[in-house]
């Protein structure tokens, strides 16, 4: 399984960047999805957020709440994140993550619910 993320870029701070990441499985419907962020110089990846893949609540970390909204497309094997009133504080390498098992799982929150990482893609926020 693949996850290919896409959308980063450079952003004045208070602009709007949306990522999007494609899974390789067509049964992606089947997948949890999540999005995580390692910030410069900061070990680990943090928790931004993930969508309850049975009734796509959606639960985000508290540094990003309402900024950001995730989304997911099943028909287009999508995960996408809406990123707005972006601050110098988001900047960061973005990845997206999906895992299939257990089947009763409904969202990711932590790495080690994780069984597939995207590449990363770099957002940088300027002030």
């Amino acid at each position: 399984v693949q996850l290919q993320a896409s959308g980063g870029g450079s952003v004045q701070a208070g602009g709007s960047l949306k990522l999007s990441c494609v899974c390789s499985d067509r049964t992606f419907s089947d997948y949890v999805v999540a999005w995580f962020r390692q910030l410069p110089g900061k070990e680990g990846r943090r928790f931004v957020a993930t969508i309850d893949r049975y009734d796509s609540t959606a639960y985000y970390g508290e540094p990003v709440r309402g900024r950001f909204a995730i989304s997911r497309n099943d028909a287009s094997n999508t995960v996408y994140l809406q990123m707005n009133t972006l601050s110098p504080e988001d900047t960061a390498v973005y990845y997206c993550a999906a895992t299939k098992e257990p089947s009763h799982l409904r969202t990711i929150f932590t790495i080690t619910g994780v069984d597939y990482w995207g590449q990363g893609t770099q957002v940088t926020v300027s002030s």
